[in-house]
């Protein structure tokens, strides 16, 4: 298991990665998960605190792979083979230039140092900060944070179980240590997805946190 640390966001060598608090995944969104809103005051405290901050932003196209919409006699939430695997669909969801692609209004995006917008390549999903979901084509994210001499990172944001989850997932496995803020988080929880990818993060070695860092 990977040797952790108290996450210490003031240190030049740590990053906060701020995933998806977009408004498409808050209440009133096409994709809202439950109490989406909630984990922006939390992820506010850690950006104050923070000397480094990027974020990711879904960023689809119209008509894209991974709605349902798009797949006739398909429903969101079913789950169809693409040609990198099993993908979840979606209802039409933080399509590019709208308001639902917007971050949420009260979230100190201006602080954000670096935006990763991933999902804008019309065949392919991408649930991860790192890499898309064919877990090939990648976000240049890692180059960058390397080139910043991070090598702690600290997640919170939207959804717990899909983007924040791989993310996590994807960061542990490039090597860097890895926290999740649990409650700057919140989750779909699609058919058992919380449990098994806290149970994932966890075997990997990804510290939970039951707490806001400074």
């Amino acid at each position: 298991m990977r040797k952790q640390n108290n996450a210490n966001l003031g240190a030049a060598s740590t990053g906060l990665l701020v995933i998806d608090v977009q408004n498409d995944f808050c209440p009133g969104g096409q994709l809202a998960v439950q109490d989406g809103n909630i984990v922006v005051d939390p992820i506010n405290q850690m950006i104050a605190c923070a000397q480094n901050v990027v974020a990711t932003q879904d960023w689809h196209p119209q008509g894209h792979s991974s709605f349902a919409s798009t797949h006739p006699d398909k429903t969101p939430f079913e789950a169809v083979e693409m040609s990198y695997g099993k993908q979840t669909l979606w209802p039409d969801h933080c399509i590019q230039g709208t308001n639902g692609a917007d971050f949420h209004k009260l979230l100190q995006a201006d602080a954000f140092q670096m935006i990763v917008r991933k999902g804008f390549r019309q065949a392919i999903d991408s649930y991860s900060a790192f890499f898309e979901n064919d877990r090939k084509t990648i976000t240049g994210l890692d180059g960058y944070l390397r080139n910043r001499q991070i090598d702690r990172l600290v997640l919170a944001g939207l959804a717990t179980d899909y983007c924040v989850a791989f993310s996590a997932l994807d960061a542990a496995s490039l090597g860097y240590n890895v926290s999740v803020v649990m409650p700057a988080c919140r989750a779909i929880d699609l058919e058992g997805s919380l449990a098994a990818q806290i149970m994932a993060m966890r075997d990997a070695g990804i510290e939970l946190l039951e707490y806001v860092p400074a």
